[in-house]
């Protein structure tokens, strides 16, 4: 950890796959994606979804703005 940290790449470094495959193992599933954030882990799991135009994703009335972006950013709907 202190090396990580001490390289001043703290996202998306070398040392990233090794987190996700072993990440993976742990929790016992084939795949695990490190991201850099809230918003990109909304992002990757409504693409993932394979969400579009015409689909609606509710969604809180009260939440931060990436909720509702990541929704728009797939051009589908949000709904409360």
């Amino acid at each position: 950890m202190k090396e990580v940290l001490e390289s001043g790449i703290l996202a998306s470094g070398p040392r990233t796959k090794q987190f996700e495959k072993e990440f993976a193992e742990y929790i016992g599933v084939k795949h695990a994606v490190a991201v850099t954030n809230g918003t990109i882990a909304l992002d990757v799991s409504l693409k993932a979804l394979k969400l579009g135009p015409g689909d609606e994703v509710i969604t809180s009335a009260f939440s931060f703005i990436s909720s509702g972006n990541c929704i728009l950013f797939q051009r589908a709907k949000p709904v409360r």
